[in-house]
């Protein structure tokens, strides 16, 4: 890049979100926050819910890392044939068949 910085480098964004009634802040990727807002949206929830409920779901280890993790399965949850096939352009779409339900 044209700045010195390596293409796959991102600056970390601080923001902060309501956990339980409580303020925190999150330092992730601009890529990660479009990500959560893009979830938030397709689901019909805010960032602060997402991050609740992952709060809420972990075992160990930070809720920056959490969040990360969350993020990454769900768009490998997206990425799967049946998820493409829900979505309309996976194995079924490309051979002509409707998707169906999920199961």
């Amino acid at each position: 890049m044209a700045d010195g910085r390596d293409a796959l480098s991102s600056a970390l964004v601080s923001r902060n979100v309501t956990v339980n009634g409580r303020r925190t802040s999150l330092r992730l990727e601009p890529e990660l926050w479009e990500s959560l807002e893009e979830i938030a949206r397709r689901e019909g929830v805010t960032v602060s819910d997402i991050v609740a409920g992952v709060d809420a779901q972990r075992a160990v280890g930070g809720l920056t890392s959490a969040v990360r993790t969350f993020v990454l399965g769900y768009f490998r949850s997206a990425a799967t044939e049946r998820g493409h096939a829900n979505a309309g352009h996976g194995l079924l779409f490309r051979l002509g068949m409707p998707p169906r339900a999920p199961a």
